[in-house]
């Protein structure tokens, strides 16, 4: 490690974020063109389409209103401009907003038309980039800073590189004071126990097999098949090695490191509330889902270990693609920001892989693009938990 802070951006409630955004929110699916138009015509500015909001009930829709006001709130987002069909769930949005004290403002579209709505949106896009374009980077420390998690595309290098190589990352970050997270409920499975043996508190501990059995029960036994659908393991982890979901389990665990002990279970796209260290939140394996979920939450950088190789990014959370797998890191370069290979080759131990990563992170935090933004992915998906009514 060379050092123990980043310049970023203070936001009103206090939070800290490494980039600038400012997007434009659809509140549902239909309202995606308006909110494309805007960004079209306001240079700086980026919408965040998605599939979903009309018909949405429950706890669905809970999840769903978590995610979009989550996402606004996010420590690297400037300013927002929400669209919606209609004033009413535009408005809660923008409410759920607004308690952070950025600058938000909704439009619908109802009542005044597309072209005027977009028109509307467009003038005050406009104010929103001039605005945030005068705002300036300041020095924090790293108990400033909250960092996620997860992997993809793995194969046998993951679970004995880059995880570890995350977890010696992890390792550093918590002692600072930083706010770490990790996932993946289905990907736990075959090490569950061992995961459990990983929380601070042994109330903690129950809190997670609780949530770990209920995504059993209610997501994977009814509708599974002998092999979960050919989805865990994927072709891919096969391809690369790993022929259980065990073995994949047991290198995803690695990237929590070997001190850090989680101190709370969140539900999807929750903040966490107690304070700073290491969370476990319930989500998806699927990368783009699981990486929504952690933006949402507040999480302003990812680490993400790949073994084959995954091009998934966020719209307004950096993430950093490391790989201990040589090949990959030759064939899939443009993807790969951090190549520990060096391990298998005796040129760097688990600690110094770890303080690699740990200053590519802070030159991240600092402005430097990812391959991923550089590239353009901005993989915006929203979980979903059961059909619309």
């Amino acid at each position: 490690m060379t050092a123990q802070q980043f310049n970023g951006y203070r936001q009103e409630d206090g939070r800290v974020g490494i980039r600038n955004h400012v997007v434009v929110l659809p509140l549902d699916d239909i309202s995606n063109s308006a909110a494309e138009k805007v960004a079209h015509n306001t240079k700086g500015v980026q919408a965040l389409s998605h599939a979903y909001g009309r018909l949405q009930f429950g706890e669905d829709l809970e999840l769903f209103f978590r995610t979009l006001i989550g996402m606004g709130s996010n420590p690297n987002v400037a300013a927002v401009i929400v669209i919606g069909i209609e004033p009413g769930w535009t408005g809660k949005v923008v409410e759920g907003i607004a308690k952070t004290g950025k600058p938000v403002e909704g439009f619908s579209i109802e009542h005044n038309g597309e072209i005027q709505t977009v028109a509307n949106a467009s003038r005050k896009a406009l104010d929103l980039v001039q605005w945030a374009s005068e705002r300036t980077r300041e020095p924090f420390p790293i108990s400033d800073l909250w960092v996620a998690t997860k992997c993809g595309e793995s194969d046998t290098t993951t679970g004995a590189g880059s995880c570890p190589t995350v977890g010696s990352a992890s390792d550093k970050l918590e002692p600072l004071g930083a706010t770490l997270c990790f996932g993946e409920t289905s990907e736990i499975t075959g090490a569950e126990d061992l995961c459990v043996a990983r929380a601070k508190t042994p109330e903690v501990g129950e809190k997670f097999m609780r949530t770990w059995q209920a995504y059993m029960d209610e997501v994977i036994e009814p509708y599974k098949t002998s092999d979960l659908s050919d989805s865990q393991p994927t072709k891919g982890n096969i391809a690369g090695g790993l022929t259980t979901i065990e073995e994949k389990a047991l290198g995803n665990l690695e990237k929590i490191g070997h001190d850090c002990r989680y101190i709370d279970v969140l539900e999807p796209a929750e903040t966490p509330a107690s304070g700073p260290g290491l969370y476990y939140m319930d989500t998806s394996s699927a990368a783009a889902e699981c990486l929504t979920l952690q933006a949402a939450a507040g999480f302003v950088v990812h680490f993400f270990p790949t073994g084959q190789g995954n091009v998934c990014g966020n719209p307004i959370m950096p993430v950093i693609k490391l790989t201990a797998n040589p090949q990959t890191a030759r064939e899939m370069v443009e993807h790969v920001d951090y190549d520990c290979s060096g391990i298998f080759r005796r040129e760097m131990d688990y600690s110094e892989a770890g303080d690699g990563l740990f200053d590519l992170m802070l030159r991240t935090c600092n402005g430097r693009l990812t391959r991923a933004e550089g590239l353009g992915h901005r993989e915006f998906v929203l979980t979903k938990l059961y059909r619309s009514a």
